[in-house]
């Protein structure tokens, strides 16, 4: 349980700021077809004999970039095309792992994470992709906000918005690849959009909303664990369950904040 607590507070420190890029950008359904390619990845490196872990980065990586290329095409909406790539990523991947009947796989794990089986290995790996992520949004956070902003400004004002971009989905990729074993390939979103989404309503600066996103991430994970220890659940839906009633309290708190201000 120690070790859960770790990995899931490694990983919302990550995903917090990260997901505050992420609301802000609007690239929601990027994520989810980023996402949803996990199981293909996984499945893949069956394929050519590599373990999981190690054959999803690259993986994602390489379809993080397809999506950018993709989404400069003008024949189909980017959201539709992002929808079908991340179910067709989704649906693929469970054919092929289907496919691979002298391979024992876990698809439950893959779907959901199994984060109470995580072990030293893995707690070093969320720790190492932490201070990667956080180290370069601090290095690059003033391009990375201008380029969010305004990606017209920003290039006049001598910002290069397609390294900004390409180092965000980048930093996409490995944090949801680190996730795969926390929440799961279709929760994993969840600890990236909510907490972000429910840190936007008390920030009055980027930096605080970014701060905030982490802090609600790592309650979540709290009470997410310590709700599936209690009552014997899920530990990665808890933990998805417990940041989105967080997200529902602070809309709630913020409604009669705002009512209470308008009768005084």
């Amino acid at each position: 349980m120690l070790r859960a607590v770790g990995a899931g507070l490694l990983f919302a420190l990550a995903a917090g700021p990260l997901g505050a890029f992420v609301v802000w950008r609007r690239m929601a359904y990027f994520g989810e077809a980023l996402a949803h390619s996990v199981l293909l990845g996984v499945a893949a490196g069956f394929v050519i004999g590599l373990a999981p872990g190690i054959a999803v980065l690259p993986f994602m990586l390489g379809f993080a970039l397809l999506l950018l290329l993709l989404e400069r095409q003008r024949l189909v909406p980017v959201d539709t095309l992002l929808a079908v790539l991340a179910h067709g990523a989704l649906a693929g991947g469970v054919i092929l792992v289907s496919l691979l009947g002298g391979v024992r796989t876990d698809l439950l794990g893959y779907l959901f994470g199994d984060v109470l089986a995580v072990g030293a290995p893995e707690i070093v790996v969320l720790a190492l992709v932490a201070v990667i992520v956080l180290g370069l949004l601090s290095c690059f956070w003033r391009p990375l906000l201008s380029a969010t902003v305004s990606e017209e400004l920003a290039a006049v004002e001598g910002v290069a918005v397609g390294r900004m971009r390409f180092l965000l989905v980048l930093l996409l990729a490995l944090v949801v690849a680190a996730g795969m074993r926390v929440v799961g390939m279709l929760l994993v979103m969840a600890l990236l959009i909510v907490p972000a989404a429910a840190a936007r309503r008390f920030s009055r600066s980027p930096e605080g909303m970014a701060v905030r996103a982490a802090a609600i991430g790592g309650a979540g994970v709290l009470l997410g664990l310590a709700g599936a220890w209690e009552l014997d659940l899920p530990a990665g839906p808890t933990v998805a369950v417990a940041t989105v009633a967080l997200f529902f309290a602070g809309l709630v708190a913020a409604l009669f904040a705002g009512v209470a201000e308008r009768r005084g």
